[in-house]
């Protein structure tokens, strides 16, 4: 093929979308390729075509971008576990930085008068929850991992660099005691929850052990100091395999001096570095002082509250499942902070002007919802209202269409926002933004 021809059957990629993808443009289409980076010149195959955009994967690259790296996962490109592997670390921060402000102003129409730097940690085994799916496959054998890129089926992973390192030894040991269960065909995933002291998978199964699989699971427990779960239905029906005396599933948060007790299966930041430095800037934003009155919704069991509460101002937590309010009142108690924090259960996606001003004074607040946002809360402040407001993002383009709302038609400022790189080697942008009313 000569130059020529090569020019024209070739695209240079001019940015990343919000999901890692190179975006070009090309006889009125745009291309969304994944695995190209900006600057490049690529090949690719289209694998969805529409009038208006095409999907598509790279195939060869003529220019190669600076920033690019080769990954160190085997199988990497397959596995959709990771997306931007092939991307240096600092412009991975960099990209998701940039996604965060074009959201903002694309889809909310606001600017932060600050961008706050971004926040990045340790690049590899940071994963410390994640769900694993598990299917025995003719000729394969046993196979666990994450499912592969645009399809059900499951990538063979027998070592994983993100996962946290009690997990990530273990992948190959626990696929040959998996082998060995009667009950392989109806145990479709194993959830991990790693703590400070404990490591645990749960074993969801769909038929009850018999007394070899119980042996066979003692043994790579005691073998391994890993402890097994099983769960039978739903996330609250896990229980533990072999009760006894090992130490309870926690994390911490030192620059509070708390500790924080979950069941396996409740929902936890998967990076307890990230974690960590994102409570301590939204506490930074925040400000909360002595005697002030906190409202921290959706507040989960209580990793933004008790912080809060340790401050010495009341905490007052609003959360829609029933089972972490319970979790965070226990927390509040083993703490010594039931009289500085309390927690209710309330659906918040559902709240409104009337709802919310019955709630009371209250003289900040913090957000932390889930990727749906919050846009029935947004909509529902009124004068009364917070003047100070912490929102903690998983989602920018929420975040974006809720920061309209609150600056438009609630008459806040956007006073900073800024990214944090919670789920290294993917495209999941966690952040926060300081809203303020004069």
């Amino acid at each position: 093929m000569d130059t020529e021809k090569q020019m024209m059957d070739s695209v240079i990629i001019e940015s990343l979308d919000h999901e890692g993808q190179g975006v070009a443009h090309k006889e009125g289409k745009t291309l969304f390729i994944e695995g190209a980076l900006p600057g490049e010149r690529v090949f690719y195959h289209a694998y969805r075509k529409k009038p208006a955009f095409e999907k598509a994967s790279l195939t060869s690259i003529l220019h190669s971008s600076p920033s690019r790296v080769t990954p160190p996962c085997r199988v990497y490109g397959r596995c959709g576990g990771c997306s931007l592997q092939h991307l240096e670390e600092s412009a991975q921060v960099a990209m998701k930085q940039r996604v965060l402000e074009d959201n903002l102003w694309h889809i909310g129409r606001v600017r932060p008068e600050t961008m706050l730097p971004a926040v990045h940690g340790p690049g590899w085994h940071y994963r410390h929850r994640a769900r694993l799916s598990v299917r025995r496959v003719q000729g394969k054998g046993v196979l666990i991992g994450f499912h592969e890129k645009r399809s059900s089926f499951i990538v063979d992973t027998l070592s994983c660099d993100i996962l946290a390192q009690p997990v990530a030894r273990l992948l190959g040991p626990l696929r040959q005691a998996i082998e060995e269960l009667s009950i392989v065909s109806h145990l479709p995933q194993i959830e991990v929850a790693v703590g400070e002291e404990t490591s645990i998978l749960v074993l969801r199964i769909l038929e009850p052990l018999t007394s070899g699989d119980e042996k066979v699971l003692r043994n790579f427990s005691g073998q391994n100091n890993i402890e097994i779960w099983l769960q039978p239905k739903g996330p609250t029906s896990a229980y533990r395999f072999c009760p006894d005396e090992s130490p309870l599933l926690y994390y911490s948060l030192p620059e509070f001096n708390l500790r924080l007790p979950f069941f396996p299966t409740e929902f936890t930041q998967i990076n307890p570095d990230m974690n960590r430095a994102l409570i301590h800037r939204a506490m930074q934003l925040l400000f909360p002082r002595p005697g002030e009155k906190v409202l921290d919704l959706f507040c989960g069991m209580g990793n933004f509250s008790l912080p809060i509460a340790r401050t010495g101002a009341k905490v007052t937590g609003i959360e829609g499942d029933k089972a972490l309010v319970k979790r965070a009142s226990e927390n509040a108690s083993l703490n010594g902070l039931e009289d500085q924090a309390k927690f209710v259960a309330g659906n918040l996606f559902e709240i409104d002007e009337q709802g919310f001003s019955a709630l009371g004074h209250f003289d900040r607040m913090l957000i932390d919802p889930p990727r749906d946002g919050a846009i029935a809360v947004v909509k529902a402040l009124d004068i009364k209202a917070p003047d100070h407001i912490v929102y903690v993002s998983c989602n920018p383009a929420t975040l974006a269409r809720d920061a309209s709302v609150l600056v438009h038609t609630k008459a806040y400022q956007l006073k900073a926002a800024g990214v944090f790189n919670m789920f290294p080697h993917t495209a999941h942008i966690e952040s926060v933004a300081l809203f303020e009313r004069a």
